[in-house]
């Protein structure tokens, strides 16, 4: 019972590998095209840009998430503490990066709701009407 659980969960883990390579690339691919249209066609102040870093960073964290579950499924399972201990401090660092991104969009989510709320300038306005 124990070695057909273990072919189960190698095949589990690899399932799941490979969902996070698809996430990932697929973030990539559309984070390079992003940043190529950018580059010919600038926004004010890199709006465009930044937007597109943000959306490639959702891609990282899900592909992250799908990594860090792989490693949760193989740990289960692991064999020996020292495959138990290289698991732990893959899953610390990939826990730790995901963590910073996580941050960065929280503090992005922030500033474009601040702009957003900001009331419009009144000056431009009566500059337009004289």
């Amino acid at each position: 019972m124990n070695e057909w659980l273990a072919i189960v969960v190698a095949h589990v883990v690899t399932i799941i590998q490979a969902m996070a390579l698809v996430v990932v690339v697929f973030g990539t691919l559309q984070a390079f095209a992003h940043s190529v249209r950018a580059m010919f066609r600038p926004s004010p102040g890199g709006g465009d840009f930044h937007a597109g870093y943000i959306r490639f960073a959702r891609w990282l964290i899900a592909g992250l998430t799908f990594q860090l579950a792989a490693d949760i499924v193989q740990t289960a399972f692991a064999p020996s503490w020292d495959e138990v201990g290289q698991l732990a401090a893959i899953a610390a660092i990939r826990a730790f990066i995901n963590y910073f991104l996580e941050h960065d969009l929280a503090q992005e989510e922030k500033r474009r709701r601040a702009a957003q709320s900001s009331p419009p300038d009144r000056g431009a306005d009566t500059q337009k009407a004289i």
